[in-house]
């Protein structure tokens, strides 16, 4: 698991080759899944906190985390390391 790679958006595993997004030539892109990005740009313009509030629930119901406040405050922790929401 410690070599998974993860959207660099939501942090969503990317397992299969289909989990992937794409760039705008329609090749894989290897930085974001799907659902972040298509087509060379990303599928909304959203702040980190209101991806976290997107993720919550479904991290919750796919038994990632236990309750939403241990989901949120592991992905407050996580998230300013991924790509998209690092600070240059």
């Amino acid at each position: 698991m410690e070599n998974q790679k993860l959207c660099q958006s939501c942090a969503m595993p990317l397992v299969n080759a289909e989990d992937f997004g794409t760039n705008a030539d329609g090749t894989k892109n290897e930085d974001y899944c799907k659902y972040c990005y298509a087509d060379g740009a990303f599928s909304g313009d959203c702040t980190m906190d209101e991806m976290i509030e997107t993720c919550v629930p479904i991290c919750v119901d796919e038994g990632v985390y236990a309750d939403a406040g241990a989901a949120r405050a592991a992905m407050r922790a996580f998230f300013p390391t991924l790509k998209r929401w690092a600070k240059a």
